[in-house]
């Protein structure tokens, strides 16, 4: 917003920050960067070779630095470039590596399994250990294996709508699932409309989902009235936008909602298990239709699982047995796959403890305090949110109520700035937005760090 100083000289803010400064920050830490990375400026500076965009997936551009550093190792929580830079990760693959870069028992099993075959379409060993292992941690009887969280919240998705006979999915605006298409929907002005940037999109997604504001009971009541909606999905917390938390009592009323009109209720805690061993499920009591959790829970090979209850089962049951034999829009050949199912296990036994936990949630703590301490002295209008190790600073006055307000909240100029000043100083935040987590590798040594980094960064943003 423009502020006037004098009668001649307007001065425009992002965040409370200069744009002007903003612009300088960003110019200066772009030839820092530069500077410090020669061999990942010979080798992607004009693109890799063969690759579209010149990296193997394209959102490998939207990290802040001028072109992408090439990575050499990565260990617990540090993460090192062929320049002979070492991070410390609190990006940790956007939630992919939550429990730290290779843990031992994941780095072990993964070896074993290498050795045994890594994927037959057949059950294993590590098959018959993890479906009580999964009954027991999250609180629901019957389990499936995907690939990615996306192909889970589709078959989800798709159970849902044939238990029910109903056509419709109920989203919250500024929701995150992946890439399931009925979630890319949002509202404007009171209208649902497609997610700008959606490409190759041929029909209308708006005629399959409803669209509610996050922590807006009456507006949920109301999509709901219309009988037509089988499933809501939902994140606990939105989390791929400017985090935002349910109000007190909200995700008691959507259970409540959800039941009186006969819809099921999927809860995806791909980024919201930084909660607790159980997600924030099992931390506040939650009791969905539908689980889907994907990313960390095999220790980063990719893989996911989806739950249900008894009910939504013996539904499924009597639906497949109306049902031709054929395809049924779930699977995906590599859903499942031994070596999958060997990282998976090593993770819910030995990585995903209590203990974990414990010292992740401490460190998070520590480091979301830190931030509001510095965000307050320096008179910033920004404020924190944390859910269990998941940390955001958010440039915008806080709380935030719903996705409408964390779109407007984002900044991605100023943003873009800070995430690549802190790491040129030696700390990788994710890409998008400004979120950090805590592993149960990291230390208050990095902890610290960050801090160091974060009251650098404003103080030159500031100044």
């Amino acid at each position: 917003m423009p502020f006037k100083l004098g009668r001649a000289v307007t001065v425009d803010f992002l965040g409370g920050v200069a744009l002007q400064r903003i612009g300088e920050l960003f110019a200066a830490e772009q030839r820092r960067y530069v500077d410090a990375h020669p061999r990942s400026l010979q080798l992607t500076g004009r693109g890799i070779a063969g690759f579209y965009d010149g990296v193997p997936m394209h959102w490998m551009r939207d990290w802040s630095m001028p072109f992408p550093f090439v990575v050499k190792s990565a260990q617990g929580a540090s993460l090192r470039d062929i320049d002979g830079n070492e991070y410390a990760d609190f990006c940790l693959g956007d939630t992919g590596s939550m429990f730290g870069h290779s843990p031992g028992p994941v780095a072990a099993a993964i070896t074993r399994q290498a050795h045994a075959g890594l994927t037959y379409m057949l059950p294993t060993a590590d098959a018959i250990a993890i479906g009580p292992l999964l009954a027991e941690r999250f609180g629901l009887p019957h389990w499936q294996v995907a690939t990615t969280a996306t192909d889970a919240n589709r078959f989800a998705l798709r159970v849902a709508r044939a238990v029910t006979g109903r056509p419709k999915i109920l989203v919250f605006n500024g929701c995150y699932h992946g890439t399931v298409d009925e979630t890319f929907v949002r509202l404007v002005d009171g209208r649902v409309v497609h997610r700008p940037g959606l490409l190759g999109q041929v029909t209308d997604l708006t005629q399959l989902a409803r669209v509610v504001e996050f922590n807006d009971v009456d507006g949920l009541r109301r999509e709901l009235a219309h009988g037509d909606v089988a499933c809501v999905i939902t994140e606990p917390v939105l989390t791929n936008s400017c985090m935002v938390l349910p109000e007190p009592g909200f995700l008691d009323q959507v259970r409540r909602c959800t039941r009186e009109m006969g819809t099921l209720l999927l809860i995806d805690e791909t980024h919201t298990i930084s909660s607790g061993p159980g997600g924030y499920t099992r931390a506040h009591g939650l009791e969905p239709d539908l689980f889907v959790l994907g990313k960390p829970i095999a220790g980063g090979v990719p893989a996911s699982v989806w739950g249900f209850t008894d009910d939504v089962a013996r539904r499924l049951h009597d639906v497949r047995a109306q049902t031709p034999l054929g395809h049924s829009g779930m699977g995906t050949t590599l859903s499942a796959n031994a070596l999958a199912l060997a990282a998976m296990r090593a993770t819910l036994e030995h990585v995903m403890t209590p203990e974990a936990y414990r010292h992740m949630d401490r460190l998070a703590g520590l480091l979301a305090d830190g931030l509001q301490t510095m965000i307050t002295a320096r008179k910033l209008p920004w404020h924190v949110v944390r859910v269990g190790a998941r940390v955001e600073f958010v440039c915008a006055p806080g709380p935030l109520r719903n996705g409408t307000q964390a779109e407007a909240a984002h900044a991605p100029a100023l943003e873009q700035a800070i995430h690549l000043a802190l790491l040129n100083q030696g700390c990788l935040i994710a890409p998008f937005h400004n979120m950090m987590l805590a592993c149960p590798a990291t230390t208050e040594t990095q902890v610290a760090r960050l801090h160091d980094a974060f009251a650098s960064v404003t103080d030159a943003l500031v100044s």
